[in-house]
């Protein structure tokens, strides 16, 4: 008499969205396992809030109703936002080392579920960052003076940025081969990006070359949108650059310009490397 056989389980391609959706959520729970992973979107806000209100908010002055600890939120923001690219470059390059592509690439579902995957979790990651500076805001006397409308544009313009940070992130994370090399490139393009715009002080004083770059500095744009949109300053003088004038068309001209230029060049290097 003859061994049963085991019927082989049929193998069904899943789907764009629902492979994304679970690749999502693997990283989710990757996250949940090591939440320290959430140190860069909690503490680390919060410490830039705090050392910045309490320390250099008294020698720095922002035209503002309540002063710079208001004016400076937007721009706690807009830096946060802008770390979602250092977020999934170190994650999709560990995931390349690790093999973890390669095992998801054998699977019967979409390549591009792999990239769409780890950016809505990165997104995910970066709003709970979002959330916690706005709350911690509240405590030390910042507040939307808008309407509901601007106040839902203004967070609408962050999650549109984080969408083009995004791709600079699988960019970056296809293009090094290791999380060190990620760390290295990221934090010395990053910060200085960050820094040189008017996230923590304003332009005014800077000298007259240094204010173009600054106010020229997409980051500029967005933290100026929140700003205006929010209540939180006067619109730009007429000194300032056009950037800051129209900042709301500039944010979302800035955004749709990096992600057409940086995304075929992600799209790319993740092919090269992964096929490598």
């Amino acid at each position: 008499m003859s061994a049963p056989t085991l019927a082989r389980p049929e193998i069904r391609p899943a789907g764009l969205a629902r492979a994304s959706l679970t690749i999502m959520r693997r990283n989710l729970i990757h996250i949940r396992r090591m939440p320290e992973m959430l140190m860069d979107v909690t503490i680390q806000p919060v410490m830039f809030v705090l050392l910045f209100a309490y320390v250099f908010g008294a020698s720095i002055d922002a035209a503002s109703p309540a002063g710079y600890r208001e004016w400076l939120l937007p721009g706690i923001m807009g830096q946060t936002i802008a770390f979602a690219s250092f977020i999934v470059a170190v994650g999709l390059t560990a995931d390349i080392d690790k093999g973890v592509v390669d095992r998801m690439r054998s699977l019967p579902i979409p390549p591009a579920s792999v990239l769409v995957g780890r950016s809505l979790s990165s997104m995910l990651h970066s709003s709970i960052g979002i959330v916690v500076m706005s709350i911690t805001g509240l405590f030390i006397g910042w507040r939307i003076r808008g309407s509901v409308l601007d106040a839902v544009l203004g967070y609408a313009l962050v999650l549109l940025w984080g969408f083009a940070m995004i791709w600079i992130g699988i960019w970056v994370g296809s293009a090094m081969r290791s999380v060190e090399a990620v760390n290295g490139v990221m934090f010395t393009t990053m910060f200085p990006i960050t820094f040189l715009a008017n996230t923590f002080a304003p332009t005014e004083p800077m000298p007259s070359w240094l204010r173009t770059i600054a106010e020229w500095n997409p980051i500029s744009s967005l933290v100026q949108a929140m700003r205006e949109l929010w209540g939180n300053t006067p619109p730009a003088p007429d000194s300032a650059a056009w950037p800051l004038q129209h900042p709301v068309l500039m944010t979302v001209l800035w955004t749709v310009g990096i992600t057409a230029v940086v995304a075929p060049l992600a799209l790319r290097s993740f092919k090269r490397r992964t096929q490598d």
